[in-house]
């Protein structure tokens, strides 16, 4: 996108040299010609530089600088003043109040052209390193894992991140969709500007809004300046949009409106911004299930869905879980300075046998607990809260669980059946404390023994009625 320059100078002639070099430079130029109407044309327009002029009517340079920092922060927009005076007194002054530079008139080109180039340079990277700065840390730095289902996904990815097309991340909660789209950023040729992550499920929808596309001054009350949005101070780089599954209709058609002409409108603003972006979205949603049942706009699912990747959940690639756990135990003993902490073999064991119904999220925690609580540096099974028992009732489905493959109704009534039957086995058939373990009143657990009993299906050892506690 090309950047545009405001020239605020009520000479016409100096105007017209200068409208012509800069647009000859590959700039687009606005024209103010005094100090009221450069005000009026920041707010419309929202340049990317101003050139101002100090002697001008109605407001002097000065005055609109210090206007400027009313509409919005003054680092946010470079100023380079010009001065047919050479005045050290209103250059120094001018500076003072957030001035990027100063010329003296007559103005050089190619002196004109570098200071503008290195303004617009160092804007670009003030805002990389606003986004970048907190986000890329060793956490981010590696997809870890050999499994051949992970290197399938990393090798997709790769072959996605050579192109601007947008991608789509599917998996279950904590499978690393997240790490997967800052890679692919990582691996893009927009790699050296910025990815603006936005979670959609953690904002309402009005906040949401303002989020993405910012506001205009004046939009709602409190809206005493002028903000970007991170749609658009992602301009040249990525937008990653977490949860995308949960963003409310109304945001999603103004969301395909992006996706189509890469341009949208301020709240509260009737201006088009225009931006250059990639779009990632990611979900653990079912979205075809979505579109028809009417909660996510189909339009909107195939403008995402131009090329899609499945992440697996932790359990279908437990030939990664030994370096995962590693990576994590390295990391957390570094930060809480037990560099020499180690997993047994037997706490090794233990973690790639578990299910991980929360995923690699799940572990993370697992091995941040546990370092911080074990009493020694050779972390144990007893240290990572992965019970024999904690295990058995996570453990994913497999020949012991086959009701998991029934209907809902059905499959909910063996599961009830399966419950009830082990907490009567675990209290030798003592049907009150078997109610105590579940938490229920003995008189409800009886009266669910008898539906289960009475269906052709139900077969189990209900058990004493004993009333011993």
């Amino acid at each position: 996108m090309k950047a545009k320059l405001l020239i605020v100078d009520d000479d016409a002639d100096i105007v017209t040299v200068l409208e012509d070099r800069l647009q000859a430079s590959g700039y687009t130029t606005v024209i103010a010609r005094d100090g009221q109407q450069a005000l009026d044309q920041i707010e419309q327009e929202s340049p990317n530089l101003i050139l101002l002029d100090l002697d001008l009517p109605k407001l002097t340079g000065i005055q609109v600088l210090k206007r400027l920092a009313q509409i919005k922060p003054v680092e946010d927009l470079p100023v380079i003043v010009m001065t047919a005076h050479g005045s050290v007194n209103a250059a120094v002054e001018a500076m003072k109040e957030g001035a990027y530079d100063f010329l003296t008139k007559p103005l050089d080109k190619d002196h004109l052209l570098i200071v503008i180039r290195k303004a617009l340079e160092r804007d670009s990277l003030k805002r990389q390193v606003a986004y970048l700065r907190s986000e890329v840390d060793g956490r981010y730095a590696n997809i870890i894992g050999t499994s051949p289902t992970v290197r399938t996904v990393v090798e997709a990815a790769q072959r996605a991140a050579r192109s601007d097309a947008s991608v789509l991340l599917l998996g279950e909660s904590g499978t690393g969709k997240e790490l997967f789209a800052r890679s692919i950023h990582q691996w893009s040729h927009r790699h050296a500007m910025p990815l603006v992550v936005i979670n959609c499920v953690a904002l309402t929808e009005t906040l949401l809004e303002n989020e993405l596309f910012g506001h205009e001054r004046g939009a709602f009350t409190g809206a005493d300046r002028q903000q970007k949005g991170k749609l658009e101070m992602a301009d040249g780089g990525t937008v990653f949009l977490d949860e995308i599954g949960d963003m409310s209709l109304p945001l999603q058609a103004k969301l395909l409106r992006v996706l189509q002409d890469r341009e949208f409108q301020r709240v509260g603003g009737t201006r088009t911004v225009s931006v250059n972006i990639r779009i990632i979205a990611a979900t653990n949603k079912d979205l075809r299930q979505a579109v028809k049942a009417g909660q996510f706009r189909e339009d909107l699912y195939f403008r995402l869905n131009v090329i899609t990747l499945t992440l697996p959940p932790l359990r279908e690639r437990r030939e990664d879980i030994p370096a995962l756990a590693q990576f994590f135990l390295e990391r957390h003993a570094r930060e809480a300075k037990r560099p020499t902490a180690t997993l047994s073999t037997a706490s090794l064991e233990a973690l790639t046998h578990y299910p991980w119904p929360g995923n690699i999220r799940e572990l993370d925690n697992v091995i941040a607990r546990a370092v911080v609580l074990s009493p020694t540096d050779a972390i144990e099974p007893d240290m990572i809260a992965l019970l024999p028992e904690d295990a058995h009732l996570c453990r994913e489905e497999g020949p012991g669980l086959p009701y998991l493959d029934l209907p809902y109704h059905e499959s909910m009534d063996a599961h009830s059946r399966h419950i009830i039957t082990r907490a009567i086995e675990k209290s030798c058939g003592n049907q009150t404390r078997a109610a105590e373990r579940l938490h229920l009143q003995r008189t409800y657990l009886a009266r669910l023994i008898k539906q289960q009993r009475d269906r052709p299906e139900g077969r189990f050892d209900h058990g004493t009625e004993s009333h011993e506690s």
